[in-house]
């Protein structure tokens, strides 16, 4: 599903960006802790008090959500790096997280589409990367 190359960026950078859908149809995006689940071959989102939250709920009510990692290792030249997975995800409690712990909640995020963008090619011309799309 990931290339050697993807695992080892999201093992390097553990922020990501999640958008949910709310009910309304508007989209929130928050800032997020992950981690890439081998067991079960997931995103696994973690926080504090997740299940409090509004993007806990956004999931258990309509079950879809995309997360993006990227960054900019380089300014000059300018190089960026992304990561976007797009899937069906679940709000869990009492799942087993990616690092063997029990935490209160959980979003599993199942890929169904990943977008990858300098991460494969990290010594390709910044200027002509060209996005790695696939549905999985």
């Amino acid at each position: 599903m990931f290339s050697e190359a993807e695992l080892d960026y999201l093992a390097t950078q553990g922020l990501g960006r999640l958008a949910t859908a709310q009910p309304d149809g508007t989209l929130q995006v928050s800032p997020v802790g992950y981690a890439y689940n081998t067991e079960t071959k997931t995103i696994d989102i973690t926080g504090y008090e997740l299940a409090k939250s509004k993007k806990f709920r956004n999931v258990a009510a309509n079950g879809q959500a995309a997360f993006v990692v990227d960054d900019m290792p380089s300014q000059d030249p300018p190089r960026i790096r992304c990561l976007e997975i797009r899937g069906r995800a679940e709000a869990l409690t009492g799942a087993r997280t990616a690092d063997g712990h029990f935490d209160g909640a959980v979003i599993r995020i199942h890929p169904s589409r990943i977008i990858s963008l300098g991460v494969d090619d990290p010594d390709h011309d910044p200027l002509d990367l060209v996005p790695h799309n696939r549905d999985v």
